[in-house]
């Protein structure tokens, strides 16, 4: 048996924000993750009493927030729109601080696997100064896995010297876009996941993460790259990965993230579950 909760995006239910986090309660979820970078829940809509009315709502349903997502979408490779990205994610981890989580999940973009690379130093020097913030408050600006190999990860963070940048650990798309192995991700990066994704997929064929995450022009495929699927029909193996959180000594939250499908509440109910049998599982 893990010690592990189980959470759960609220987007992910596409639906209004009461009507989500009562499906997110009696699907059996203990918390649930929110994007904080558009419409009524970033931090300029938040205003006076409405975070304390949003945190009332959601502890009224018997869950916590286990963290706030807060990808503006533009990674920290450019040194000209920097100041304001930085600025808007500070306010982003303010508004986290103030729904109690330490945590706000992002996109940085493409480490280059070089440190020499131009982008690696603008980027390093965004995150010195994300880091240096996070650790005023307590918190975390948690880097999700994906667009480079978790070494490459690694070494990035490891010179920052601080986890104020810490991981927010998607298997899924380490599987999906670098075909890295989620089970060494997990102990190449033990100290620095702060927060996990349950997702999980599959790669159809390699292509450029530079190309995936919009860095680069690429032309129109007939097909996609890789393919997000319900958990336990995918790459992902989750019974060896659970047992390396563990080892390391994570014992967070993993946020069911379906951002596909048809039937999201369904895939949902059905990842729970999946989860569940995982995490009482013994042997």
């Amino acid at each position: 048996m893990y010690d592990f909760s189980i959470g759960v995006m609220l987007e992910s239910f596409r639906q209004p924000t009461p009507v989500a986090l009562k499906k997110a309660r009696e699907v059996g979820a203990k918390g649930i993750q929110m994007y904080a970078v558009d419409g009524e829940h970033t931090p300029e809509q938040l205003t006076g009493g409405k975070r304390k009315e949003l945190l009332d709502m959601v502890k009224s349903e018997g869950l916590v927030f286990s963290a706030l997502c807060g990808d503006l979408g533009k990674g920290f490779h450019n040194p000209e729109l920097n100041p304001e990205l930085i600025e808007k994610s500070m306010r982003i981890l303010e508004l986290a601080k103030d729904l109690e989580t330490d945590i706000v999940t992002t996109h940085i973009g493409v480490v280059p696997a070089d440190p020499g690379h131009d982008r690696y130093k603008i980027m390093q020097e965004a995150c010195f100064k994300l880091a240096e913030y996070a650790d005023s408050l307590n918190a975390h600006f948690a880097i999700e896995t994906g667009p480079e190999e978790s070494a490459t990860l690694k070494h990035f963070l490891d010179g920052l010297h601080s986890t104020g940048v810490a991981v927010n650990l998607d298997p899924a798309n380490l599987i999906m876009v670098t075909g890295d192995d989620p089970v060494q991700a997990v102990h190449n990066l033990k100290d620095y996941i702060v927060h996990t994704h349950a997702k999980d997929g599959v790669r159809n064929y390699y292509r450029d993460p530079e190309e995936v995450y919009g860095l680069v022009e690429a032309e129109m495929l007939a097909s996609p790259s890789f393919a997000e699927l319900p958990l336990g029909k995918g790459g992902v193996d989750f019974k060896n990965y659970l047992k390396a959180l563990d080892e390391i000594g994570y014992h967070g939250f993993l946020t069911i993230e379906r951002e596909v499908g048809d039937d999201p509440e369904g895939d949902i109910r059905l990842a729970v579950d999946f989860l569940n049998g995982l995490i009482n599982y013994t042997a």
